[in-house]
């Protein structure tokens, strides 16, 4: 058994059922939350969507909207001036050039405004079931740790790297995975290595073995 396996291995037993915590009813509202969840955390997202998506729950009505009211409807959201306008245009988007759908190819994707390499993998994957490894904060930290990239990497190099070393047909439930594992377990701060079934290969220098009180 290679370490990647090893490590799939500990993480399905770990977390099964890892999956997308950003709340979301259909691909357009998934696609705007991912968006709007860049340098901002899930929890803070989902509580400004329920709003959003009932005020403008198609993409002709966000495309319609003032802008001053998505900004309003967002104000939580870290950087939301920025990603008021980007998802205003991203609707007027999709509504020009895809008849109002969320495109399943990643160039047509990543032409959209706000939407970068990252989100266009986590649509891809989580719409359209279409392999792709998103590297977050979370899956760019844990990699460097369980020595599955190294410091200093780019992200997409992390990325090139994780799909080189997982099995295509495990990116999907991998991403989440880890994503999960960083979140919840490998802090980057205090991590929970006192509890970690893996700590023995991992690779950070700064490890916490002292359990919170």
């Amino acid at each position: 058994m290679t370490k990647a396996e090893h490590i799939l291995s500990v993480l399905d037993h770990m977390f099964p059922d890892a999956h997308v915590e950003l709340n979301h009813r259909n691909h357009f509202e998934l696609l705007v939350a991912v968006v709007l969840s860049a340098q901002t955390t899930d929890v803070g997202v989902n509580k400004a969507t329920p709003l959003l998506f009932m005020k403008y729950p198609r993409p002709k009505d966000l495309a319609e909207a003032d802008v001053l009211d998505i900004e309003k409807l967002i104000k939580t959201i870290g950087l939301y001036r920025n990603k008021a306008k980007n998802i205003k245009l991203l609707a007027q988007n999709l509504v020009d050039k895809h008849q109002g759908e969320v495109p399943n190819s990643r160039e047509a994707l990543e032409a959209l405004p706000g939407v970068g390499r990252k989100t266009a993998n986590v649509v891809l994957s989580n719409a359209f079931g279409i392999p792709a490894l998103a590297v977050d904060t979370h899956v760019a930290r844990v990699s460097v740790r369980l020595g599955l990239a190294k410091e200093g990497d780019s992200v997409f190099q992390i990325e090139k790297k994780l799909m080189k070393k997982l099995p295509k047909d495990k990116w999907q439930k991998a991403h989440h995975q880890l994503i999960f594992f960083g979140r919840y377990h490998c802090l980057a701060k205090k991590p929970k290595c006192y509890a970690c079934p893996i700590v023995k290969i991992c690779q950070y220098k700064n490890k916490n073995f002292e359990k919170a009180e």
